[in-house]
C-alpha cells in the first residue's frame, strides 16, 4: 500500500530515527577557513617582497 501524499513543508515520519532534532550550523561558504586564506595572503606577501629585495641585490 502506498503512503498518502503530504502537505507541502510537512516531514513524513522516519523508521527507527533515535536522534533528537537539532539546528545544522550555517553554511559560511569561502569563509570556514579563514586561517587558510590568511596564509594564502602572507606567502604572496612574502613572494612579492623576495621578487624586490632580489632585484635591489642584483644592482
Amino acid at each position: 500500500m502506498t503512503e498518502p501524499l503530504r502537505r507541502p513543508g510537512e516531514t513524513p515520519p522516519v523508521e527507527g530515527s533515535t536522534a533528537e532534532a537539532h539546528e545544522e550550523r550555517p553554511d559560511r561558504g569561502v569563509w570556514e577557513h579563514p586561517r587558510i586564506w590568511l596564509a594564502l595572503i602572507l606567502l604572496g606577501c612574502v613572494i612579492v617582497a623576495a621578487f624586490f629585495v632580489a632585484r635591489i641585490a642584483g644592482l
